[in-house]
């Protein structure tokens, strides 16, 4: 089995897990709108299975990260909307980066502002 992306207009739509026959039967539509992706990647790599442990094997990596509704599909990888007009997508990993790095401690948690940051862009992170 395998997870595969219903992509429409580059967005995605939803997500199942199907044999390649399943799709390739149209049993869910046009074939050509599944895309496969992997549940195991994100950013760019894949990982065993329930872990923070990179695989040995790279070449399970698919698609950049395991996408959900509303992700977008460029032809090469999934990525989630964009989340403030500051972030920007690293083209390597497919995820968005922040103009400011959290300081994220250990002990605290902290959310991002934009508002915050576009009056002053040495600023941007709050306490939560």
């Amino acid at each position: 089995m395998a997870h595969f992306a219903k992509v429409v207009d580059n967005i995605v739509e939803k997500v199942i897990v199907a044999e390649q026959d399943f799709i390739n039967s149209g049993a869910v539509g046009d074939a050509s709108l599944w895309i496969q992706c992997s549940y195991n990647t994100r950013g760019g790599k894949h990982y065993e299975p329930n872990s923070d442990t990179e695989s040995s094997d790279q070449s399970k990596a698919l698609r950049k990260n395991f996408p959900g509704p509303t992700y977008i599909y460029d032809g090469t990888g999934f990525y989630m909307p964009q989340p403030y007009a500051s972030w920007t997508l690293n083209s390597t990993t497919y995820q968005w980066e922040p103009p400011i790095d959290n300081p994220n401690d250990g002990t605290t948690l902290y959310r991002w502002n934009e508002t915050l940051y576009q009056s002053d862009n040495t600023k941007g992170w709050e306490e939560v």
